[in-house]
């Protein structure tokens, strides 16, 4: 059967074999490219004007710092004149100090002294005022005894000048009479020509005899003279060693007193004593030549403290500090800067790492401030690096 061409064919029943949603037909893939090429237009665009206004804000600020740098030194110079502050740490201690030493006897070999009386630390003392007193017994006894081996001697010395003398004269008594009987026996032999033959002989017999004698007397006189002067010589000499010796120990007991030199206030010292450390007390037993005790003057009081190799070109002779007690925070004491070592110390641990000891004035006192308390002290060395930065600005610009 024909059809005519306006005639409309309608679409075949769908079958049973069919789904029944039609598949959706494909997109089309163009748009996305479009609007990706956007996206990057528009990051391109705010990328470029975040570059443009960060070389606005990076040429405002270089310009500022530049026009700072050069007419602006007030800032700087506030910048630099900031207090900058070196902390030392180190020990106190007094100006004018003595140290005590247990006494070293003269004459004599102690292992130890026994102190019987000991003025308490702390205590202030007068020059001259008791401060220990070591047992003396041993030494008073020595003396004792030397005073009296001293008076034995004397009385000997003295005896033997008394029979010295006595013999003397008996000596010299006899020497006359020999020396008369020579005269005599020399005018007998002037009378050779009127006396018979055998007086003549005798009288020449005597002369003779007379005159050995004088001779013999005349030499032993000188003789027994140095032999008692000789005796009694020696015991002289045993005299002044015994007298010595008696002063030896009468200097020995008077040191066993030891008395102030100067005044101001006690301090002990720490000592190894009885196989521990610690201060002495009354009753202990003290090595002779052992430091154990000081006289301190607080009146005027300093700090020695280390600085290391680093620090130390830092530091000059006058600069203020301010000193403060580990024990006694609230107290801050003025100071200054009065002595700096010229040559450093070796490290424990490196050779090559110095340390210099620095001497720290203090201005003031107090009752609290005594020595050897482990104090702070904080040096103001804002001068000193301005004048390091200073150098270092005309170094740079020249």
């Amino acid at each position: 059967m024909h059809t005519s061409p306006a005639e409309v064919i309608p679409d075949p029943e769908p079958s049973v074999d069919q789904p029944g949603p039609q598949p959706e037909q494909p997109r089309d893939d163009r748009a996305r490219p479009r609007r990706l090429r956007g996206w990057i237009i528009v990051g391109s665009m705010i990328i470029a004007a975040a570059v443009v206004v960060l070389g606005i804000v990076a040429f405002v600020f270089v310009g500022t710092r530049t026009k700072t740098s050069a007419i602006g030194t007030s800032t700087a110079s506030a910048s630099t004149n900031a207090t900058q502050v070196l902390r030392l740490k180190g020990t106190t201690e007094a100006v004018h100090s003595r140290a005590i030493l247990a006494p070293l006897l003269a004459g004599q070999s102690v292992p130890t002294l026994t102190i019987i009386h000991l003025t308490t630390a702390g205590t202030r003392v007068k020059r001259g005022d008791l401060l220990v007193e070591f047992d003396r017994q041993a030494q008073m006894r020595d003396f004792v005894d030397k005073q009296a081996d001293y008076a034995k001697l004397v009385d000997q010395v003295a005896e033997e000048q008394a029979k010295e003398n006595a013999a003397r004269a008996k000596d010299e008594t006899e020497l006359k009479t020999a020396e008369d009987n020579l005269r005599k026996s020399e005018l007998e032999m002037q009378k050779e020509e009127i006396v018979s033959r055998i007086d003549a002989e005798k009288n020449q017999e005597n002369l003779d005899e007379a005159k050995a004698t004088f001779e013999q007397l005349r030499e032993t006189f000188d003789l027994k003279r140095k032999a008692a002067l000789a005796a009694i010589r020696i015991l002289e000499i045993q005299r002044d060693r015994t007298q010595q010796t008696m002063l030896h120990a009468q200097a020995n007991a008077d040191l066993m007193q030891i008395r102030s030199p100067l005044d101001g206030v006690v301090v002990l010292n720490t000592i190894w004593k009885q196989g521990t450390m610690g201060e002495v007390q009354e009753g202990d037993q003290v090595r002779p030549g052992v430091p154990f005790m000081q006289v301190v003057n607080p009146a005027t009081m300093q700090v020695r403290v280390l600085a290391n190799q680093q620090d130390f070109p830092s530091l000059q002779v006058g600069q203020t500090a301010k000193v403060r007690l580990d024990a006694y925070p609230d107290l801050v004491f003025p100071a200054k800067l009065d002595q700096l070592a010229p040559i450093g110390e070796g490290g424990d641990f490196s050779s090559k790492l110095r340390s210099f000891v620095v001497i720290v004035s203090i201005a003031g006192n107090d009752p609290k401030l005594m020595p050897d308390l482990s104090a702070a002290v904080d040096v103001d060395i804002t001068k000193q690096n301005a004048g390091s930065n200073a150098e270092s600005a005309v170094r740079g610009g020249s």
